[in-house]
């Protein structure tokens, strides 16, 4: 039996290990320095460093890294070890304050959207106190902060932190005006990751999930996710033996991972954590994901954390449960029991349905990838167009704001199952609605708009500055008012007048609302990702941005950049992997059954010209007619790559690897498929989707 609070936070240089181990004023200094948002002295951090060096050495530990997470999506790490010459030829292990808190990794080898050219390669890390190290693999990991030689963020950390110094800040001047001593407020978060379970042997029997993390090719089977068995259903051995190692694996680094289950497709399944901070949910998010595949492994397993590994049943998506809280933990998004009568409630809900209507664009962006563009409106996902879910009673309170007439509570309703044993309990005063790319539940917001590979910084800083600059403006008009009290009625009726076209409670899957109700009112549909790239540049984000000193107009530019390159060499590497998988794997295949199938009619009429070969005939016909087709797609699509491989600017090449590239791709494999379906299993040259999904037992 696992002793769960003894093993949680056990590779961890959490509070209680500082407590322990520091002098108490040092303890104290740094707690002080970490409130207050200060940086820290280097005598101070030569204190830390020892006492965190003496704790690694002691978990076996022999060398250090500052773990940071550069534009690539993963996390990067430069090893050293605690080793220091000394004079009669030895070493002693030794770790200094200055080693803690910077750090000289090359910089020339990571995105960076031309901030930096190749021969400039100096770049720094800037330890994150707020953010506990912990060792892995026998080296003791500082979370750092990545910037280039001339001070531009180069990572998703530095931005994020940004962000949450501008939330707190306005949110702050909010409170104070309901007399509130707050020091500051928090962003926190809880990211619910999906992900997909297959068997390794199966895995290294596909290139395209080798080389891409989704299938390029694939026939539905008979059975997917119809009969929605699968979803909350008996957790397989295996599968469950992965994710009793997985939280343990979790628990040790401190995450705090909560909640797993069988997810809507066979072979997916999800781990949620409990809320945190939001620098610490993002770093917690990539050890994560990162653990998930090591762990897998050891039970002969691949995850998978493509957005659509598979056509035809659900993708995966990661959910951002955001909020609020003060450093008194207060939690800023909770209605109480009279969400009408709350109106420091109303007024940070306000902020927020003004953010979200006034920048989404930006929202689409901070979600936007090559993988993602699979999922967004395929009724699996939300849409690309952005909306939020309030509920009936919210909305029917907005509404009587919004006229200035009162509200009349219905109050908790009492629920009754029918049957005498049941208990009864108090009903939740709104639904859910699980379409929503911005759904309230209860006391948080669900963003669920999020690809499951990706990492939750960059969604968040755009959350944290969008609501922070609606706080600014709320701040602004409400510190200068005569009648504060009337102001803020004003202000709350006036902001819900101009911006109720973004709250929609009904079928964001619905027809209707893609074609007819979201453009009458004037909301955004963008499809792909190229599409929402555009619309990072414009003068009203880069203001946002730099007013806020989350990004500089140069760092933006970099981003966009770094993010329509990315998505130019995602088409380039899957296109050219269709291509390769066609010519050296699927033709030959088929043209061997082909032939297989020709030879056996021959065979039979030359014992006798009465047998019946009419099947191999038709066959044969069938297979060659799509051949040729398969031929000339492939063709098509190989021009169309090197026509892409051509082209200069990134913003052209991006719309001509959706339009064209992609289009071509899905002509390519849609013959693929068809061939699937007609050729004998013996000569298919991959697994299937039958073979791939039901693996693991």
């Amino acid at each position: 039996m696992t002793n769960v609070p003894e093993l949680f936070g056990s590779l961890v240089f959490n509070d209680a290990s500082m407590r322990q181990r520091l002098p108490k004023d040092i303890y104290k200094a740094l707690h002080k320095t970490i409130a207050e948002g200060k940086s820290l002295d280097l005598s101070l951090a030569n204190v830390v460093a020892n006492a965190m060096k003496d704790w690694a050495l002691e978990h076996g530990a022999t060398h250090y890294t500052h773990w940071f997470q550069p534009m690539t999506g993963v996390t990067a790490e430069k090893h050293d070890s605690f080793i220091s010459p000394t004079k009669d030829g030895g070493v002693i292990m030794e770790f200094s304050g200055k080693e803690l808190i910077k750090g000289e990794p090359d910089a020339s080898s990571f995105p960076s959207g031309g901030l930096r050219a190749t021969f400039e390669a100096r770049g720094y890390t800037a330890w994150d106190p707020t953010s506990y190290a912990f060792l892995k693999d026998g080296t003791l990991c500082i979370p750092t902060a990545f910037c280039s030689y001339s001070g531009e963020a180069l990572d998703q950390k530095t931005p994020l932190l940004r962000s949450m110094d501008a939330v707190s800040k306005q949110a702050t001047r909010v409170l104070r005006l309901f007399g509130k001593d707050v020091q500051y407020v928090q962003p926190t978060v809880g990211p619910e990751q999906e992900y997909f379970l297959i068997d390794k042997e199966m895995y290294l029997k596909r290139k395209d999930l080798i080389y891409t993390g989704r299938t390029l090719f694939g026939a539905n089977p008979p059975k997917g996710q119809q009969l929605e068995d699968h979803y909350f259903g008996t957790i397989k051995p295996r599968v469950n033996a992965f994710m009793k190692e997985l939280d343990e694996e979790l628990w040790k680094l401190g995450v705090l991972s909560k909640t797993k289950h069988n997810e809507v497709a066979p072979a997916q399944h999800e781990m949620a954590p409990v809320f945190t901070t939001t620098n610490i949910a993002t770093d917690h998010n990539q050890l994560a994901m990162e653990t998930m595949k090591k762990v897998a492994q050891r039970h002969g397993m691949v995850c998978l954390l493509h957005e659509k590994p598979f056509a035809g049943v659900n993708g995966s998506g990661k959910h951002n449960n955001w909020s609020l809280s003060t450093d008194k933990g207060e939690n800023l998004l909770d209605p109480g029991s009279t969400p009408y009568e709350n109106a420091q409630f109303l007024l940070f809900l306000c902020a927020v349905i003004q953010a979200v209507d006034e920048h989404q664009d930006l929202l689409r962006i901070c979600v936007a990838s090559a993988g993602n563009d699979h999922r967004l409106g395929a009724n699996e996902a939300p849409p690309a167009i952005m909306s939020m879910f309030l509920g009936d009673e919210l909305t029917a309170i907005l509404k009587a704001l919004e006229e200035g007439g009162g509200y009349a509570s219905q109050g908790a309703t009492e629920m009754e199952l029918g049957a005498d044993v049941l208990p009864h309990f108090p009903k939740d005063n709104t639904d859910r609605n699980r379409t929503s790319p911005f759904a309230f539940t209860g006391n948080k917001f669900e963003f669920r708009s999020l690809g499951s590979s990706a990492s939750i910084a960059f969604a968040n800083t755009v959350l944290n500055t969008i609501i922070a600059d609606s706080l600014e403006r709320f701040a602004d008009t409400l510190e200068g008012a005569a009648d504060f009290s009337a102001a803020l009625k004003a202000l709350v009726a006036s902001t819900i007048q101009q911006h109720k076209r973004i709250i929609f409670n009904g079928n964001n899957y619905s027809k209707e609302w893609k074609e007819q109700e979201a453009p009458k009112r004037g909301l955004l549909n963008l499809p792909s990702t190229p599409q929402a790239l555009g619309y990072f540049l414009r003068e009203e984000n880069i203001r946002l941005f730099s007013k806020h000193h989350v990004f500089s107009a140069t760092e933006m530019r970099s981003r966009y950049e770094i993010l329509m390159e990315n998505y130019n060499k995602v088409i380039n590497i899957e296109a050219t992997c269709m291509c390769t998988m066609v010519k050296k794997t699927i033709m030959p295949a088929v043209i061997e059954y082909s032939r297989t199938l020709a030879e056996t009619a021959l065979t039979k009429r030359q014992l006798s010209q009465a047998i019946d070969t009419s099947v191999e005939e038709t066959l044969v016909a069938k297979i060659s007619s799509c051949i040729a087709k398969l031929s000339e797609r492939l063709t098509a699509l190989s021009a169309a790559i090197a026509e892409s491989e051509a082209m200069t600017d990134v913003t052209q090449q991006g719309l001509f690897s959706r339009n064209t590239v992609f289009a071509a791709m899905e002509q390519l494999r849609a013959v693929a498929d068809e061939l699937e379906l007609i050729v004998a299993k013996k000569y298919w040259p991959f697994p299937t989707y039958g073979d791939i999904l039901y693996s693991v037992q």
